[in-house]
């Protein structure tokens, strides 16, 4: 079993930047493809970016290709994801997962494992 514990969300201006953090634990961390996912109120959970075991291949949601970048550390069994030019619309409750799947599984149900996510809101 892995457990995924978020952290790094916050209230910032639009403009402004955060960087979350994914600490994984209870598993091998680096056999697995990690992911962020957002839900926004009233909204259903979407995908954000994943990032493949070694860290050398990902892929972005169109909606923050160019501000997002997602990344780990293998020997912290850490991920993150830099989130700069934040938007009003960027406000959401973001979730990191894990599993075993192909870079570009996208929906959410694919993925086992799950954290608690952190709130990020951004104010216009």
């Amino acid at each position: 079993q892995v457990q995924l514990v978020e952290s790094g969300g916050g209230l910032v201006q639009a403009g402004g930047s955060l960087r979350l953090s994914c600490a994984a634990s209870g598993g091998t961390f680096w056999t697995y493809v990690m992911a962020w996912f957002r839900q926004a109120p009233g909204k259903e959970r979407e995908f954000v970016a994943p990032i493949n075991w070694s860290g050398d291949s990902t892929y972005y949601a169109d909606s923050v290709k160019g501000r997002f970048t997602i990344s780990r550390d293998n020997a912290k069994n850490t991920a993150y994801l830099q989130m700069n030019s934040l938007k009003p619309e960027d406000t959401a409750v973001y979730y990191c997962a894990a599993g075993r799947v192909g870079l570009r599984t996208t929906t959410d149900r694919s993925y086992p494992y799950w954290g608690q996510g952190t709130q990020v809101t951004v104010s216009s």
